[in-house]
């Protein structure tokens, strides 16, 4: 957050640059997508992590800046199509009607990232390269939301989900650490392993996701039939409850109050959430242990750890009654 604040201004004005690119002769799709930008804020400042990942490498954040706006275009068109996936475009999109919403998403969130790394601000060297990590994000993305989409309850297994979540969550920011690490220089090899570092940090932000649905009470994964990590769980390791009736509860989730509660109380049982943490706290680990390989400069290096940390915690509790309260923000 610190980093945020101090090179807010650069990202900001960054930002209206890429906007710049779209041309004088297309004020209509710049306004549009300036007002998409303006209503979609992000609560967690994580478009610094490609400039931390640079700064590891170079020990300077400022030449991934283009970086940062890039995530952004990214999470703000995804969060649009998955709020039209799930019904809720027209509260998502501002003043835009759906229609004009969706248009903005399509040119911010693929033409536009492509443009700001094909600019002067980035080397030549590294255009081809960072372009391809734009392409492969929004077909690993697709592929994961329509897992999403299309999963089986019945079929539901933790690495079915984690497949899953890998498009969803995990290859957008791989795309910007594996980019931040093309820009900084680095060998193929020690690409991919900033992308596997990525695409983990990827599942546990997913998870954090997942844990704060509940925790707020907003229940939109139960409300929408998402399959999600936990429901996993509570198929292998509810005690005392079939998984007939779990996903039975499942499926009537989605219309019944009394449904979402019931299988709530499932996905909090002690032996459920016990599974639960155990996994987290091996994807942190194997986050951690990724950082630790991949050294680099110590200061910032130690921010990433910082950063693994503060996006893995257990938030969930096996209480009874449920007691539905706003995490603390990270």
């Amino acid at each position: 957050m610190d980093l945020h604040r101090e090179m807010a201004a650069d990202i900001a004005a960054e930002r209206e640059s890429a906007l710049g690119m779209l041309g004088p002769g297309a004020p209509s799709v710049r306004a549009a997508v300036a007002e998409l930008l303006a209503h979609r804020t992000f609560v967690y400042p994580h478009s610094v992590l490609p400039m931390i990942v640079h700064a590891v490498e170079t020990g300077s954040p400022g030449p991934a800046v283009p970086l940062a706006v890039v995530h952004e275009l990214w999470w703000t068109s995804a969060c649009y199509l998955d709020d039209l996936a799930d019904g809720q475009a027209v509260l998502a999109a501002g003043r835009l009607s759906e229609s004009e919403a969706l248009l903005a998403t399509v040119v911010g969130g693929i033409p536009l990232p492509l443009l700001v790394v094909q600019s002067p601000r980035i080397p030549e060297r590294a255009r081809g390269p960072l372009s391809a990590e734009v392409v492969r994000c929004w077909i690993s993305g697709t592929e994961g939301q329509l897992r999403d989409l299309r999963a089986d309850a019945g079929a539901a297994t933790r690495d079915a989900v984690v497949t899953a979540y890998l498009g969803k969550s995990g290859a957008p920011y791989s795309m910007v650490t594996a980019m931040a690490a093309r820009l900084a220089g680095c060998s193929d090899e020690r690409v991919e392993r900033w992308r596997e570092f990525g695409n983990v940090f990827g599942i546990l932000w997913q998870l954090f996701n997942d844990q704060q649905d509940i925790l707020t009470g907003r229940d939109e994964d139960l409300a929408n039939g998402t399959v999600t990590y936990l429901l996993a769980c509570a198929l292998e390791d509810a005690e005392g409850v079939s998984a007939a009736h779990v996903l039975d509860l499942h499926a009537a989730a989605r219309h019944s109050p009394d449904a979402r509660e019931a299988l709530t109380a499932i996905l909090l049982a002690p032996e459920v959430l016990r599974r639960y943490e155990d996994d987290i706290n091996a994807f942190r680990d194997r986050a951690h242990r990724l950082l630790d390989e991949l050294g680099g400069e110590a200061a910032h290096s130690a921010v990433l750890h910082d950063f693994v940390d503060r996006a893995s915690p257990m938030l969930l509790r096996a209480v009874e009654p449920l007691a539905r309260t706003v995490p603390t923000q990270l």
